[in-house]
């Protein structure tokens, strides 16, 4: 194909960008879009599984509360997965070119949607086979990595935070699809007898094995637009060998992260090590393996890309950004479950009758957050500032996260827990929308600090360690949830972003700050 390979680009050159660089880039950016849908609806479809999978009962512990806990490790393990997959994403576009990268990675997305839809279908399956599939579905999670850096090589640097933010905020309603969507499905045997049987839950069949197999379909058609309808910048890939070369490195290097987010799970479940520390130990040996096992021309490549490790603001960026994108995800892994556990239930533990739905509210959250991402990047580009845009969303996410605190505090001594769910939801809800608004100004921000070259991976850096939000937050919630106490988690979120905010305001928004963006 004559036109996959983009040699010449040069968006900042207005005559190029208005003839030839616009139409390219918003072809690029209009599939690129779903292909990050269908990542992250792939990735949080536990959010929604481990709820119908308690209400089926699946029991993995005879504790009710142990149990309850090992539901939250589901989408923690996905989360952690997902995270460390990011970390060779963030380097992809450069080895293996963007249309390459976002079709295999979107391809891949098969591997745990059939896995998930055929162990679905029976109790019995052993909870390592859940662990397997959650870690696959972090396939999804990684390709978010690669796709902002991609997405940002298409456009000039004035488009930045509108175009990171559409691509972005549109994937990320991937979220809300998957936790609308799925509910229904379940309902009915969309696959006919090719789907499996449902299992009975109230005298209602229930084809909760169709949390996998609804995205077969879409996958297929998906990848194949992204193959036939994206490109690869040369400038951007600049040693890039043929197709079936590129698809061997991108492999190569996902696998190491594979390995390593392998080691990281097993040292959770199996050795029982604290997750603090997993976490770094995962991300350590995700970029040993990187640096001192790719072969000679992969190597010289990622060392070129390495050097974002020796600038300070990589690492003031990725702190802030997790506090974004981070709260994002993993608040939308944990909201379902978050819902069922304090609303449903009374003081003296029997299960209360007039408990919410979860299936009903819990999508709204990652919805709202995923709408508004594009108008922080549109806000900050209008008043030149992201530091600004991100200084007073953080001071609402302390805010809200305070008055959720509250809320479930005051739920959990209440013999009608119900009467507060309202207020806990619309401060949830002010909780995603600064969320999506911080996201889209960090994006917006990121092309200010570094030069071009570098922008790409600090992009995919820190939205990799931000994905570990994934991971933490179910973890912490659930942990908090079996001693009681959920408040708790809240307590130590506000807190995480006070440190933020004066991270913010001291290296990029304060009147003598070394860096304006």
């Amino acid at each position: 194909m004559k036109s996959v390979n983009i040699k010449e680009w040069n968006v900042e050159d207005l005559k190029f960008w208005n003839s030839q660089g616009k139409k390219s880039a918003m072809r690029n950016l209009l599939i690129s879009i779903p292909c990050l849908l269908l990542a992250f609806a792939v990735w949080m479809i536990w959010s929604i599984i481990i709820v119908q999978m308690q209400n089926l009962g699946f029991v993995f512990d005879p504790d009710p509360a142990a149990n309850r806990a090992l539901f939250y490790t589901l989408p923690a393990i996905a989360g952690l997965a997902g995270a460390t997959f990011r970390i060779p994403n963030s380097f992809l576009i450069a080895i293996g070119g963007g249309r390459n990268v976002i079709f295999l990675t979107t391809a891949l997305l098969l591997i745990p949607t059939v896995g998930v839809g055929v162990a679905l279908q029976d109790k019995n399956t052993s909870y390592m086979i859940f662990a397997v599939l959650a870690a696959l579905s972090g396939f999804g999670g990684g390709n978010f990595a690669s796709s902002m850096s991609n997405i940002s090589f298409f456009f000039p640097k004035s488009m930045q935070g509108t175009a990171l933010g559409l691509n972005a905020g549109l994937g990320n309603l991937g979220v809300s699809v998957m936790q609308v969507l799925l509910p229904l499905t379940m309902g009915f045997a969309l696959f006919g007898v090719l789907g499996g049987e449902g299992q009975i839950l109230k005298e209602t069949f229930i084809y909760i094995q169709n949390c996998g197999f609804t995205w077969v379909p879409i996958l297929i058609v998906i990848a194949v637009a992204s193959f036939f309808g994206m490109n690869n910048l040369l400038g951007a890939s600049p040693e890039l060998g043929s197709t079936l070369v590129s698809f061997g490195k991108i492999l190569f290097l996902i696998a190491l992260g594979g390995v390593a987010a392998a080691i990281g799970l097993i040292l959770l479940l199996q050795l029982q090590w604290n997750m603090w520390i997993v976490l770094p130990i995962t991300i350590f040996l995700t970029v040993l393996f990187m640096k001192y096992l790719s072969p000679g021309e992969l190597k010289s490549n990622l060392h070129k890309q390495f050097a974002i490790f020796n600038n300070k603001h990589n690492w003031v960026m990725t702190v802030i950004y997790t506090m974004t994108f981070g709260s994002f995800i993993g608040y939308s892994a944990a909201f379902p479950k978050l819902i069922q556990d304090i609303f449903g239930v009374l003081p003296n533990g029997s299960l209360n009758p007039h408990a919410p739905n979860p299936f009903a509210y819990a999508w709204l959250g990652p919805l709202v957050g995923s709408l508004v991402r594009p108008i922080g990047g549109w806000l900050s580009d209008k008043i030149q500032s992201g530091s600004k845009v991100t200084h007073w969303t953080t001071v609402a996410m302390i805010g809200a996260a305070l008055g959720v605190a509250y809320c479930t505090v005051s739920a959990r001594t209440a013999t009608t827990p119900e009467t507060y769910f309202f207020p806990f939801l619309i401060l949830f809800l002010i909780l995603f929308i600064t969320t999506g608004i911080g996201n889209g100004s960090t994006f917006r921000s990121i092309p200010y600090i570094f030069e071009k070259n570098q922008a790409g991976p600090v992009l995919g850096w820190t939205s990799a360690i931000a994905a570990y939000g994934a991971f933490i937050i179910p973890q912490v919630f659930g942990k908090q949830i079996k001693i009681g106490h959920p408040e708790y988690a809240l307590y130590g979120f506000a807190l995480y972003y006070f440190i933020c905010l004066v991270l913010n305001w001291w290296y990029y928004d304060r009147t003598n700050s070394e860096v304006k963006c």
